[in-house]
């Protein structure tokens, strides 16, 4: 069975300003894949998952996300490319000011969505996915980081991605906690959505195995 590729980076360059930050990129993902990208803080693990969506440019090479050429996207192609990933982060980024719900139904208002039932529909599928059904009328200051971080994996997957980038995604949990939230995104791998999780974290790489690539010297190594 010939497997979907929806990540193909081939000779790309990644630079700062003028510093270079990584080199000779090459990559490949397959729909399904879990990636580990390891290194130190400062190798540019962050940086090859900003120019994933776009958010940092492409200095040279060519760099594909499903159909979209990232040298040369044009800015309004941008948000469609950004609607089919879901991007958790380290430091969750929920709006302080409202509920659970109201979190995830702004994104989905966000990107296009407009009858209520089918929100409430989404939101309900996507929050029992994470386990955090009963959690709907929560504000953020009252969740765990746990729990925090289980909403914006449920975020993530409000658009159905084919594609989520956790970056960090365990740096601001206890040890147990993190394992948690590496095992719900392995099983949301499992369904067929690709994931890409950097860390530092070594012990959750032995714990829960994927392909793993490290950002050493300026350039990604394969493991």
């Amino acid at each position: 069975m010939i497997q979907e590729q929806i990540v193909n980076y081939s000779n790309v360059q990644l630079n700062r300003e003028e510093n270079i930050i990584l080199r000779n990129v090459n990559l490949a993902v397959n729909r399904g894949d879990f990636l580990y990208i390891i290194g130190k803080v400062g190798t540019g693990k962050s940086t090859l998952m900003k120019s994933m969506y776009a958010e940092l440019a492409i200095e040279s090479g060519s760099a594909r996300v499903f159909d979209y050429e990232l040298a040369s996207i044009k800015s309004s192609l941008v948000p469609f490319l950004r609607r089919k990933i879901g991007i958790v982060f380290q430091d969750f980024q929920l709006l302080i000011d409202r509920t659970v719900e109201k979190n995830l139904e702004f994104v989905l208002r966000a990107t296009g969505w407009k009858n209520k039932r089918v929100i409430k529909d989404r939101i309900n599928e996507v929050l029992l996915q994470v386990e955090m059904q009963n959690k709907t009328y929560k504000m953020p200051h009252e969740l765990s980081g746990g729990e925090q971080q289980r909403i914006v994996i449920a975020r993530a997957l409000l658009n159905s991605p084919a594609l989520i980038l956790a970056d960090e995604p365990t740096g601001n949990l206890d040890p147990e906690t993190g394992s948690q939230i590496v095992s719900l995104l392995q099983e949301i791998s499992k369904s067929g959505t690709a994931v890409i999780m950097s860390t530092h974290n070594y012990s959750i790489v032995q714990a829960f195995p994927g392909k793993i690539m490290r950002c050493e010297n300026m350039e990604l190594i394969s493991m």
